[in-house]
């Protein structure tokens, strides 16, 4: 049998590529070695999601409803039922995946490809043509040479996810998102949590001023961080871990090794067909291309941030571009969000990017302390801090430190991808009381207007 496209992965690139492909006539095949759905929905976005929201709740019990007047007995968590509906959640989708396949008339190929020509595609033995091929196998987690992973005491995010036990003492090697996102989760559950940090900041590509007012926000609910410090050895014994750092050593019950992911080509079969990586990466032209024209590349294989949103707009691009279409991404304009609480999201440039980009800027904020809406639920940490060309007024970026920011960005992306001015968003009506108010006081600010600051 041959296909129109196979594609290789089934994570948010892989499975979004195939189902466009599909509807957009072509016949279509997708090969995923494991669950539908790939990193993103088995041991990463969904089920990591899924905690952060159980354990957040535990937390607000504790914490906030006695100043709302409510009271109630110290709250406790059934940990085995908590990580029972997480994997009720990663299942149904899972199984939502498979029937939006059948619906499509996917053929799902269960196994392991490889490419075995350009337009062969082996998956456990038996070749599959093609005419084209997208190739979709997203990342894994770096580890370090001499911290040997066992998921269990030693965790990536996967083994994080999946965890027997709350640890009491858990040490987190890496303060970007996954490591504060999966630290929230367990400090909130009772851990007692320190984040080891090579860097001069925590999630280093957030704008300066919302990764400070992020750090002293974590460290108000309790978690510690040590920045500017390198791990260079570990002893794990049988009754705790210790990390030698080049300031001083760490002892906890669990590792959380969190200090970013690479691309996932093993036993791709790429020197097969002469597709060479750079640093890992797969290079592709403006149209996805590979160096074999008939064979694509998206994800977190690819340049650029490894974001599950972002490989889906590449996965419909790639259908398209296969459809003699010309679609276009605007990547200036894909968000990017910490499932913590408070949120922090973000779109466009930071300061520091427009400034090194030659850029005069000017920018405003605004805090949640003041905001009516945050005074009412009781929201009030965080701010919303605009980047705004000096001489167009055109937005440049937007970033929230917030309740709900993941929420609240969707309008700075629209504003982004449009290229409002800064002035417009100013004058667009908001409701009230609403957060998203912040987003517009902030842009008051840019102009010297705001009215409740």
């Amino acid at each position: 049998m041959k296909y129109d496209v196979i594609v290789i992965g089934s994570g948010p690139g892989g499975y979004v590529a195939a189902i466009r492909c599909a509807q957009l006539g072509m016949k279509t095949a997708c090969v995923e070695k494991g669950p539908l759905g790939g990193t993103c929905l088995n041991v990463g976005c969904i089920p990591s999601k899924a905690l952060l929201h159980s354990s957040e709740l535990v937390y607000k019990l504790d914490h906030h409803l006695p100043e709302h007047g409510i009271n109630i007995e110290k709250s406790s968590f059934d940990f085995d039922k908590m990580m029972g509906r997480k994997r009720d959640v990663v299942t149904s989708f899972n199984q939502g995946i498979a029937a939006l396949f059948k619906k499509n008339k996917i053929d799902h190929l269960q196994g392991t490809g490889s490419l075995k020509s350009p337009t062969t595609v082996s998956v456990d033995g038996t070749d599959y043509e093609t005419t084209h091929i997208i190739l979709a196998t997203g990342s894994e987690p770096i580890s370090l040479p001499f911290l040997p992973i066992d998921e269990k005491r030693v965790v990536t995010s996967t083994g994080a996810l999946s965890l027997e036990q709350v640890p009491k003492k858990l040490l987190v090697i890496g303060a970007g998102v996954i490591g504060v996102e999966l630290g929230s989760v367990y400090k909130r559950l009772g851990s007692e949590v320190t984040f080891i940090e090579f860097l001069p900041k925590i999630c280093p590509t957030l704008d300066e001023t919302i990764s400070k007012a992020f750090q002293k926000i974590l460290e108000k609910q309790g978690m510690t961080f040590h920045l500017n410090t390198k791990v260079t050895a570990a002893d794990i014994a049988q009754d705790k871990i210790t990390l030698t750092t080049d300031k001083e050593t760490f002892e906890g019950d669990v590792v959380l090794c969190s200090i970013g992911r690479r691309p996932y080509t093993q036993d791709l079969g790429l020197e097969n067909v002469g597709i060479t990586p750079n640093k890992g990466f797969i290079p592709i032209n403006g149209r996805f291309q590979t160096s074999v024209p008939n064979i694509y590349a998206i994800g977190d294989i690819v340049d650029g941030p490894m974001l599950a949103h972002k490989a889906s707009e590449e996965g419909v691009v790639v259908a398209e571009i296969l459809a003699n279409e010309n679609p276009t991404i605007d990547y200036i304009a894909i968000p990017s969000v910490v499932y913590t609480d408070p949120e922090v999201a973000a779109v466009g440039l930071t300061e520091k990017e427009a400034k090194d980009k030659g850029l005069e800027v000017k920018t405003g904020s605004f805090p949640f302390s003041i905001n009516s809406r945050a005074k009412c639920t009781g929201e009030l940490d965080g701010l919303v801090k605009i980047v705004a060309d000096a001489k167009t007024d055109i937005l440049l970026g937007i970033h929230i430190v917030g309740a709900h920011a993941s929420e609240i960005i969707a309008e700075a992306v629209l504003a982004i991808h449009n290229k409002v001015t800064a002035l417009e968003l100013a004058n667009t009506p908001h409701a009230h009381p609403t957060l998203s108010e912040a987003v517009k006081e902030a842009s008051l600010d840019v102009h010297k207007r705001v009215i409740h600051k």
